[in-house]
């Protein structure tokens, strides 16, 4: 737990070989990190940019693409998931995620039977499956945590999904005590409208907090055992704001927020440790509206960020096993 007082963690969003016996250990002595994530695009950028994978590759022999993927990937968490099970025994959080194949999102059972199987195969406690928030993700959350796997519920960017999730853990939780987070995207929304607003002379940069801003609340009310909401896409591009402003203007209590490793360092450097959250509805909605104004309809930026996130997963899915082949 990063700051305690506030029950607010950081995890890392990055996985990589070399960097979990170097870096990642230093986080975690420092107490700076108790948790990480992974996701299809970073381990994309690990496995075909990392020379770390090689030897492990030329061991595999004639397997499928995807076989060989699940195999560098599973090494990374059973390693993460070690290099962190001091803190879970601790009860300190110790999570590090893995998702499911990102094609497998409109189907239910596979989704299911995959979560299983990577659960068992990796056969550490302190895994969580992330699952992306579809109408198939959302009966798979329910099964997976009715089985007491963590689950990590992801590619949120409505209140609607959300509910769904959080109403998933509800259910699941009359079943199996297990952690669970919903994973809120915050500055892929800013991305998509901050040259518009900006044109308009409309403040940028908080249309995405602001939305992760209201889920928290409507996720927090529900009061679901052992849920968080998560705030991922947390890192800066360009310059307009701070390296840490998406982790300073965010901190909440019983969140977790996981960003990249400059954005980790930028924050211990110089973040903001003021407790954020919750923020009113008044506030939220007065910005909602100027938003409104500037001619953005929010419900289809929303619409367009869920699917695109889902085929960037895909695509990055796709190149790994490409590569592999």
């Amino acid at each position: 737990m990063y700051l305690a007082e506030a029950r607010f963690a950081l995890w890392a969003d990055f996985i990589e070989r070399t960097y979990l016996d170097e870096g990642f250990k230093e986080l975690i002595a420092k107490g700076i990190i108790n948790g990480a994530t992974s996701n299809p695009a970073i381990f994309k950028n690990a496995i075909l940019t990392s020379s770390a994978y090689k030897e492990q590759l030329s061991t595999l022999g004639s397997i499928s693409p995807k076989e060989k993927y699940e195999a560098l990937a599973i090494y990374d968490i059973q390693k993460a998931a070690d290099i962190l099970r001091p803190l879970y025994d601790a009860g300190d959080d110790g999570y590090v995620s893995i998702e499911v194949d990102p094609y497998l999102c409109d189907d239910a059972s596979a989704t299911i039977a995959e979560g299983v199987r990577l659960h068992q195969n990796i056969n550490r406690p302190n895994v969580m499956i992330k699952v992306p928030a579809t109408e198939a993700g959302y009966l798979a959350m329910e099964a997976l945590a009715s089985k007491g796997i963590a689950v990590n519920a992801t590619l949120i960017f409505s209140v609607e999904q959300a509910l769904k999730c959080a109403a998933a853990f509800e259910r699941a939780s009359h079943k199996a005590s297990v952690d669970t987070v919903i994973s809120v995207f915050v500055s892929r929304i800013d991305r998509a409208i901050d040259e518009t607003l900006r044109a308009a002379g409309v403040r940028t940069g908080l249309m995405g907090i602001l939305n992760a801003a209201e889920i928290y609340n409507h996720v927090e009310a529900m009061k679901v055992p052992r849920c968080r909401v998560l705030f991922a896409s947390t890192g800066v591009k360009g310059d307009e704001f701070r390296a840490s402003y998406y982790i300073d203007e965010l901190l909440a209590p019983n969140s977790v927020n996981t960003a990249p490793i400059a954005t980790i360092d930028a924050y211990v450097q110089g973040g903001d440790r003021t407790v954020k959250l919750p923020l009113s509805t008044e506030v939220i909605r007065e910005h909602q509206h100027r938003v409104k104004e500037a001619g953005i309809v929010m419900e289809t930026i929303i619409e367009q960020q869920i699917v695109e996130g889902l085929e960037a997963f895909k695509i990055a899915f796709s190149e790994i096993l490409s590569e592999l082949e």
